[in-house]
Protein backbone atom coordinates (compact mmCIF):
# COMPACT_ATOMS: atom_id res chain seq x y z
CA UNK A 1 0.00 0.00 0.00
CA UNK A 2 1.43 3.45 -0.90
CA UNK A 3 2.66 5.49 2.10
CA UNK A 4 0.11 8.27 1.53
CA UNK A 5 -2.76 5.74 1.58
CA UNK A 6 -1.38 4.12 4.73
CA UNK A 7 -1.26 7.51 6.43
CA UNK A 8 -4.88 8.19 5.52
CA UNK A 9 -6.18 4.82 6.75
CA UNK A 10 -6.77 5.83 10.42
CA UNK A 11 -8.66 8.95 9.35
CA UNK A 12 -10.83 6.94 6.98
CA UNK A 13 -11.60 4.44 9.73
CA UNK A 14 -12.57 7.30 12.03
CA UNK A 15 -14.91 8.71 9.38
CA UNK A 16 -16.47 5.28 8.86
CA UNK A 17 -17.01 4.88 12.59
CA UNK A 18 -18.51 8.37 12.92
CA UNK A 19 -20.98 7.59 10.14
CA UNK A 20 -21.89 4.25 11.68
CA UNK A 21 -22.45 5.80 15.11
CA UNK A 22 -24.71 8.45 13.59
CA UNK A 23 -26.75 5.76 11.83
CA UNK A 24 -26.95 3.64 14.98
CA UNK A 25 -28.04 6.65 17.00
CA UNK A 26 -30.82 7.45 14.55
CA UNK A 27 -32.03 3.83 14.47
CA UNK A 28 -32.05 3.65 18.26
CA UNK A 29 -34.02 6.87 18.64
CA UNK A 30 -36.58 5.77 16.06
CA UNK A 31 -36.94 2.20 17.35
CA UNK A 32 -37.68 3.28 20.93
CA UNK A 33 -39.25 6.67 20.11
CA UNK A 34 -36.77 8.44 22.39
CA UNK A 35 -37.28 12.16 23.13
CA UNK A 36 -34.50 14.48 22.00
CA UNK A 37 -33.76 15.64 25.55
CA UNK A 38 -33.01 12.02 26.51
CA UNK A 39 -30.79 11.65 23.44
CA UNK A 40 -28.88 14.77 24.50
CA UNK A 41 -28.12 13.22 27.90
CA UNK A 42 -27.11 9.93 26.26
CA UNK A 43 -24.72 11.86 23.99
CA UNK A 44 -23.20 13.52 27.06
CA UNK A 45 -22.88 10.12 28.77
CA UNK A 46 -21.06 8.79 25.70
CA UNK A 47 -18.61 11.71 25.75
CA UNK A 48 -17.90 11.23 29.46
CA UNK A 49 -17.47 7.48 28.97
CA UNK A 50 -14.86 8.04 26.25
CA UNK A 51 -13.07 10.68 28.31
CA UNK A 52 -12.87 8.55 31.45
CA UNK A 53 -11.99 5.40 29.51
CA UNK A 54 -8.88 7.19 28.29
CA UNK A 55 -7.74 7.45 31.90
CA UNK A 56 -8.99 4.22 33.46
CA UNK A 57 -10.13 0.79 32.36
CA UNK A 58 -13.88 1.27 32.07
CA UNK A 59 -14.77 -0.32 28.73
CA UNK A 60 -12.90 -1.96 25.86
CA UNK A 61 -12.36 -0.43 22.41
CA UNK A 62 -15.42 -2.17 20.98
CA UNK A 63 -17.73 -0.28 23.34
CA UNK A 64 -17.37 2.90 21.29
CA UNK A 65 -18.51 1.23 18.08
CA UNK A 66 -21.32 -0.68 19.79
CA UNK A 67 -22.48 2.09 22.13
CA UNK A 68 -25.93 2.63 20.56
CA UNK A 69 -26.59 -0.68 18.84
CA UNK A 70 -25.72 -2.90 21.78
CA UNK A 71 -24.95 -1.24 25.11
CA UNK A 72 -27.58 1.52 25.23
CA UNK A 73 -30.25 -0.51 23.45
CA UNK A 74 -29.54 -3.48 25.73
CA UNK A 75 -30.06 -1.25 28.76
CA UNK A 76 -33.01 0.87 27.63
CA UNK A 77 -35.14 -2.10 26.57
CA UNK A 78 -35.59 -3.06 30.24
CA UNK A 79 -37.96 -0.13 30.64
CA UNK A 80 -40.30 -1.79 28.13
CA UNK A 81 -40.47 -4.86 30.39
CA UNK A 82 -41.09 -2.88 33.60
CA UNK A 83 -42.58 0.45 32.48
CA UNK A 84 -44.03 1.36 35.89
CA UNK A 85 -40.90 0.56 37.93
CA UNK A 86 -39.37 3.59 39.61
CA UNK A 87 -36.81 2.17 42.07
CA UNK A 88 -34.12 0.12 40.34
CA UNK A 89 -31.05 -1.57 41.84
CA UNK A 90 -28.19 -2.23 39.40
CA UNK A 91 -25.75 -4.82 40.78
CA UNK A 92 -22.19 -4.52 39.52
CA UNK A 93 -22.96 -1.20 37.82
CA UNK A 94 -19.52 -0.94 36.21
CA UNK A 95 -19.51 1.66 33.44
CA UNK A 96 -23.21 2.38 33.84
CA UNK A 97 -24.92 -0.28 31.75
CA UNK A 98 -27.79 -0.56 32.40
CA UNK A 99 -27.96 1.71 35.48
CA UNK A 100 -26.92 5.10 34.08
CA UNK A 101 -28.97 4.56 30.92
CA UNK A 102 -32.03 3.76 33.04
CA UNK A 103 -31.41 6.84 35.17
CA UNK A 104 -31.24 9.04 32.06
CA UNK A 105 -34.63 7.75 30.91
CA UNK A 106 -36.15 8.08 34.40
CA UNK A 107 -34.81 11.60 34.99
CA UNK A 108 -37.66 13.87 36.05
CA UNK A 109 -40.02 11.01 36.94
CA UNK A 110 -41.54 11.34 40.44
CA UNK A 111 -39.85 9.13 43.04
CA UNK A 112 -37.45 7.61 40.49
CA UNK A 113 -34.18 6.27 41.89
CA UNK A 114 -31.51 4.02 40.40
CA UNK A 115 -29.21 2.50 43.04
CA UNK A 116 -25.81 1.82 41.44
CA UNK A 117 -23.97 -0.86 43.41
CA UNK A 118 -20.30 -1.23 42.49
CA UNK A 119 -17.40 -2.67 44.49
CA UNK A 120 -14.58 -0.82 42.66
CA UNK A 121 -13.99 2.70 43.98
CA UNK A 122 -12.68 4.10 40.66
CA UNK A 123 -15.80 3.02 38.84
CA UNK A 124 -17.89 4.60 41.57
CA UNK A 125 -16.05 7.86 40.92
CA UNK A 126 -17.10 7.67 37.28
CA UNK A 127 -20.71 6.80 38.12
CA UNK A 128 -20.84 9.73 40.55
CA UNK A 129 -19.28 12.14 38.05
CA UNK A 130 -21.79 11.28 35.33
CA UNK A 131 -24.70 11.43 37.77
CA UNK A 132 -23.68 14.91 38.94
CA UNK A 133 -22.95 16.20 35.44
CA UNK A 134 -26.34 15.10 34.12
CA UNK A 135 -28.33 15.60 37.34
CA UNK A 136 -29.48 12.00 37.41
CA UNK A 137 -31.69 10.35 40.08
CA UNK A 138 -29.05 7.92 41.31
CA UNK A 139 -27.49 6.63 44.51
CA UNK A 140 -23.94 5.27 44.18
CA UNK A 141 -23.02 2.53 46.67
CA UNK A 142 -19.37 1.50 46.82
CA UNK A 143 -20.01 -1.99 48.19
CA UNK A 144 -20.34 -5.63 47.25
CA UNK A 145 -23.80 -6.52 45.97
CA UNK A 146 -24.44 -9.25 48.52
CA UNK A 147 -23.43 -7.10 51.50
CA UNK A 148 -25.04 -3.71 50.87
CA UNK A 149 -28.22 -3.15 52.89
CA UNK A 150 -30.93 -1.47 50.81
CA UNK A 151 -34.68 -1.23 51.16
CA UNK A 152 -36.69 -3.31 48.67
CA UNK A 153 -37.04 -1.73 45.24
CA UNK A 154 -39.17 -2.48 42.22
CA UNK A 155 -36.49 -4.14 40.07
CA UNK A 156 -33.05 -5.66 40.57
CA UNK A 157 -30.95 -5.82 37.42
CA UNK A 158 -27.46 -6.80 36.31
CA UNK A 159 -25.54 -7.07 33.06
CA UNK A 160 -22.40 -9.11 32.42
CA UNK A 161 -21.77 -9.67 36.14
CA UNK A 162 -21.72 -13.46 36.58
CA UNK A 163 -23.35 -16.71 35.51
CA UNK A 164 -26.81 -17.11 37.01
CA UNK A 165 -25.93 -19.47 39.92
CA UNK A 166 -23.43 -16.90 41.23
CA UNK A 167 -25.55 -13.91 40.28
CA UNK A 168 -28.43 -15.20 42.39
CA UNK A 169 -26.19 -15.20 45.45
CA UNK A 170 -25.56 -11.50 44.86
CA UNK A 171 -29.21 -10.77 44.10
CA UNK A 172 -30.89 -12.73 46.90
CA UNK A 173 -30.77 -9.95 49.54
CA UNK A 174 -32.48 -7.61 47.08
CA UNK A 175 -35.09 -9.97 45.59
CA UNK A 176 -37.65 -9.76 48.35
CA UNK A 177 -41.43 -9.47 48.33
CA UNK A 178 -42.71 -8.14 45.01
CA UNK A 179 -39.28 -7.13 43.70
CA UNK A 180 -38.56 -8.48 40.21
CA UNK A 181 -35.20 -9.48 38.78
CA UNK A 182 -34.46 -8.43 35.19
CA UNK A 183 -31.13 -9.87 34.08
CA UNK A 184 -29.55 -9.46 30.66
CA UNK A 185 -28.18 -12.82 29.59
CA UNK A 186 -26.66 -14.45 26.51
CA UNK A 187 -27.10 -17.67 24.56
CA UNK A 188 -26.24 -19.88 27.57
CA UNK A 189 -29.16 -18.64 29.65
CA UNK A 190 -31.12 -21.91 29.64
CA UNK A 191 -28.06 -23.90 30.73
CA UNK A 192 -27.43 -21.33 33.48
CA UNK A 193 -31.04 -21.64 34.65
CA UNK A 194 -30.80 -25.43 34.80
CA UNK A 195 -27.61 -25.20 36.86
CA UNK A 196 -29.12 -22.57 39.17
CA UNK A 197 -32.19 -24.71 39.89
CA UNK A 198 -29.96 -27.22 41.67
CA UNK A 199 -29.77 -24.79 44.58
CA UNK A 200 -32.52 -22.26 43.96
CA UNK A 201 -36.24 -22.19 43.39
CA UNK A 202 -37.65 -19.36 41.29
CA UNK A 203 -40.27 -18.40 38.72
CA UNK A 204 -38.77 -17.30 35.42
CA UNK A 205 -39.75 -15.97 32.00
CA UNK A 206 -37.50 -15.33 29.01
CA UNK A 207 -37.94 -12.52 26.51
CA UNK A 208 -35.82 -12.01 23.39
CA UNK A 209 -33.38 -9.12 23.50
CA UNK A 210 -33.69 -6.27 21.01
CA UNK A 211 -29.91 -5.92 20.84
CA UNK A 212 -28.98 -9.35 19.48
CA UNK A 213 -30.47 -12.63 18.33
CA UNK A 214 -28.59 -14.60 21.01
CA UNK A 215 -29.54 -12.28 23.88
CA UNK A 216 -32.35 -12.63 26.41
CA UNK A 217 -34.01 -10.75 29.23
CA UNK A 218 -34.54 -13.10 32.15
CA UNK A 219 -37.46 -12.03 34.34
CA UNK A 220 -37.18 -13.74 37.72
CA UNK A 221 -39.36 -13.72 40.84
CA UNK A 222 -39.95 -15.56 44.13
CA UNK A 223 -36.35 -16.58 44.66
CA UNK A 224 -35.52 -18.93 47.51
CA UNK A 225 -32.89 -21.56 48.32
CA UNK A 226 -33.75 -25.24 48.13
Amino acid sequence: MPPEITALAPAVRDLDLTARLAEDRARFQTALDVPEKVMTDLDAFFSLLLDWSGRMNLVGPSARADFWSRHVLDSAQLLKVAPTARVWTDLGAGAGFPGLVLAIFLKGQPKATVRLVESMAKRCQFLTAVSLALDLPTEVHNARAESVNLSPGDVVTARAVAALPKLLQYAQPHLRGSTVGLFLKGREVEAEMAEARKNWSFEAELEPSLSGSDGHILKLQRLRRV
